[in-house]
């Protein structure tokens, strides 16, 4: 079956929701195991070397490369899995795949740019090499937005992200129901849309990455660059907000306040678009890099909820202002251990602004949550903390 720009319905009730959405991937194709090579001369312990066929570019075949593991033993017959999608500046990571093997999960983290990791200076400080049959390099792929949408960096590193879950799920000691993903800034955008559109992901963690790149965001230049028509193109194939509204699995959203290219204004845009359950980590100041993006404890602790049962963040279900005052309600099993107010007096860019503590009070009986709105706020959100110390965070509120 061609790999050209086709209407796919991935169920009714998506298609429903979505009014019938238009994605550029085939997704039978793609739902199918890809052949797999081997990645001879490359060597870490505890994990394996793979080249994975991709969709063609410009007429020729394309291999991806990735690391993978399963754990042992496991918990339980079948392992559930992870697939880990790097960002900006990197590759295939392989210490993050032993990072989710520890904690008993198969997982699989692949090059989305048509390269090999080389080792540097740490198991997060790789070069990277391009290979022969390696598809478009990134990323976004912006100077190459007048080509066939085939021949473009987004849709061949979705494509190949959701090759690698279909690879991971052909592994006889991994649950297929049970795999969920998680990707770091340019693979935190990735995993959105990959979530998006393939419904066999039990849930979705993006770190930074969202959505609205074209109105807020550190490629704004980069689009006015390129002419409306150009940038109006890339967005209306490659945005996230293109296919964020097909979601209906549970979300778990990270970012840091002053993130300085996923700002909370495109953020928050995006996290509101799907249809699924939703949790919001936002961390003051959080620093913006593979292995930040990778150690969040909220990520672990979610995963494991999903594939496990095991006990859940706590999750915020309504959150308003009412004069001078912030409320919110929350459902728990843990008791809170903590909830935390944070306001900003700034205007203009949210990397800019600087944040604020304040106490905020907590009824545990009643889950609620209520603090006093400060004089000259402009934005304010909550943060409850479980007795784990996990954070899970409120929308954020503007205006004074």
């Amino acid at each position: 079956m061609p790999l050209a720009l086709v209407f796919v319905m991935l169920c009714s009730p998506l298609a429903q929701a979505a009014e019938r959405a238009r994605i550029p991937w085939d997704m039978e194709t793609l739902a199918a195991v890809p052949a797999a090579h081997a990645a001879a001369g490359f060597d870490e312990p505890g994990v394996k070397a793979v080249f994975l066929e991709g969709p063609p570019w410009k007429g020729r075949r394309t291999r991806f490369f990735a690391w993978y593991a399963e754990p042992e033993p496991r918990l339980g017959p079948k392992a559930p899995g992870m697939v880990l999608v790097h960002g900006g500046g990197g590759t295939a990571y392989a210490e993050w795949v032993r990072m989710w093997v520890r904690r008993g999960y198969a997982a699989i983290a692949m090059d989305t740019c048509g390269s090999t990791p080389k080792p540097k200076d740490g198991p997060w400080r790789l070069d990277r090499a391009r290979h022969e049959d390696g598809g478009p390099d990134g990323w976004g792929g912006f100077p190459q937005v007048d080509e066939p949408p085939e021949d473009q960096w987004p849709y061949h590193a979705v494509a190949n992200v959701i090759l690698a879950h279909s690879f991971l799920r052909s592994l006889p000691g991994v649950d297929p129901k049970r795999i969920g993903i998680t990707g770091i800034s340019w693979g935190g955008y990735l995993t959105t849309i990959a979530a998006s559109v393939d419904p066999r992901f039990r849930f979705a963690v993006p770190v930074y990455g969202c959505g609205f790149l074209g109105e807020d965001s550190a490629w704004t230049g980069v689009f006015e660059k390129m002419g409306a028509d150009r940038a109006k193109r890339w967005l209306e194939l490659w945005d996230p907000s293109r296919y964020l509204p097909l979601a209906r699995l549970p979300f778990l959203w990270i970012n840091g306040t002053n993130d300085f290219a996923y700002p909370l204004s495109s953020w928050q845009k995006s996290y509101r678009l799907p249809r699924g359950p939703r949790w919001l980590s936002l961390q003051v100041e959080m620093k913006h890099s593979h292995p930040d993006g990778a150690r969040p404890a909220e990520v672990f602790a979610f995963a494991d909820a999903m594939t496990r049962g095991w006990q859940p963040l706590p999750r915020i279900t309504r959150v308003e202002r009412q004069g001078r005052t912030l409320r919110l309600r929350y459902r728990n099993e843990l008791p809170i251990a903590g909830a935390t107010l944070h306001c900003t007096t700034d205007t203009g860019p949210w990397q800019k602004r600087k944040w604020t503590d304040y106490e905020a009070r907590w009824d545990g009986r009643a889950r609620t949550v209520e603090a006093d709105w400060p004089a000259n706020a402009q934005a304010c959100f909550v943060n409850l903390r479980d007795p784990r110390g996990l954070l899970v965070s409120s929308e954020h509120l503007e205006g004074e």
